[in-house]
């Protein structure tokens, strides 16, 4: 990751327009403690499930506010960025003024807390999957572009750590410019969506297009959007040859979940399975980790068959990038199937469930004196 990755975010909401957005109780209480009198606090903050420390972009604003408030706020960090901590473990200290510290609850957690889950999974995805290169495509669901940025910086954080402890491939890049610098790149990453495969009338048209608008640019085409996903697949190797021998063309799957890749069933990918990996298939399954195994949509047996296709063909230096509802669960059903998957497109790693985002704090300490609420003592620094 290059310098320009540290480089701070804009500071929303700044000190100024804070209080239209923190929580009206904290407000009264900062009013409330301007009529009786300050005192220096420290604020424990925690998450009650495991996550990945991502601090960097809620610490940065709080800062920010201190030095508009000209105030200081004194943070202990007890996990550095990247490092996993575990459910109820204070992952920070902040001591300074109740007066200036008390309205910016709301925006802290709001930062902090999405960030490490996020963090979290995308390293589990990584780590599951050390060998396949991740492009983050999350922008187009997260709720704004503070989200966004948050969720790259979170990617950031997970593939960084998976890259140290497992040697991961990683994150490699993500789909805006805006973001790009997490990923240590100047720019976005992409070629095509289905809109331009539409307007083209043909995939290999489309490609065409790309190619001739962006000729020193790898192609990496999109293969569903006819339901010709092997079809359309040797068809565009074939039109470029040249490419697919150097390595620099790559087939999307991004198949809909309603319907099977072209040429397969359920018999079918049972029996692709039973080819590539047939212990994948042996123990229990529930519903879900067998439709990533062998069911419609973008499935372990997919990819297998896609790759089969594209060796029998004559196209073994052809990649494979895979799309839809890759997150922890179904990397990790690849990774058991070995599923030969050279890039993963995902956006999943987005917090599936939004309560366990949840970030907390309490304070624990007045002017030097301990004190909590009951059932919060753990907090308590040892």
């Amino acid at each position: 990751m290059d310098d320009t990755s540290k480089r701070p975010s804009a500071v929303h909401p700044s000190a100024s327009a804070l209080p239209d957005w923190t929580d009206t109780y904290f407000r009264r209480t900062k009013e409330a403690v301007g009529k009786f009198g300050d005192k220096q606090v420290t604020y424990a903050i925690f998450m009650r499930r495991p996550v990945v420390c991502a601090p960097r972009l809620a610490l940065e604003w709080l800062q920010a506010v201190a030095a508009e408030r000209n105030t200081e706020f004194n943070v202990e960090l007890n996990y550095p960025e990247g490092k996993w901590v575990g459910a109820g473990e204070p992952i920070l200290y902040i001591t300074g003024s109740f007066y200036h510290l008390v309205d910016t609850e709301t925006l802290l957690l709001q930062k902090l807390g999405p960030a490490c889950v996020a963090a979290y999974n995308a390293f589990t995805m990584c780590a599951d999957l050390p060998k396949v290169a991740f492009l983050a495509m999350d922008a187009r669901h997260c709720a704004g572009t503070e989200m966004a940025e948050m969720m790259a910086y979170a990617a950031s954080v997970g593939s960084d750590r998976a890259k140290r402890k497992v040697g991961a491939k990683g994150f490699i890049g993500n789909a805006t410019d805006a973001t790009a610098r997490y990923f240590g790149q100047a720019k976005g990453m992409g070629t095509m969506p289905h809109a331009l495969i539409g307007y083209a009338g043909s995939t290999v048209r489309a490609a065409e297009m790309f190619h001739e608008t962006f000729p020193d640019l790898a192609l990496t085409v999109l293969v569903d959007y006819f339901g010709r996903e092997i079809t359309d697949s040797l068809a565009v190797c074939r039109r470029f040859p040249d490419l697919a021998a150097q390595g620099k063309l790559a087939v999307r799957l991004d198949t809909a979940g309603g319907r099977f890749v072209e040429g397969l069933d359920p018999p079918g990918s049972y029996a692709v399975l039973e080819r590539h990996a047939p212990h994948s298939i042996r123990g229990y399954r529930d519903e879900t980790q067998l439709r990533y195994l062998i069911g419609t949509g973008v499935s372990a047996a997919a990819i297998h068959y896609v790759r089969e296709k594209l060796d029998e063909a004559g196209f073994p230096a052809v990649k494979i990038v895979a799309s839809s509802g890759f997150g922890p669960a179904k990397c990790r059903l690849m990774a058991e199937a070995n599923a030969p998957v050279d890039i993963i497109g995902t956006g999943s790693y987005l917090p599936e469930r939004w309560t366990e985002t949840y970030a907390t704090a309490d304070i624990i300490q007045y002017d030097g004196e301990r004190r909590v609420k009951v059932g919060r003592e753990f907090l308590f620094r040892r």
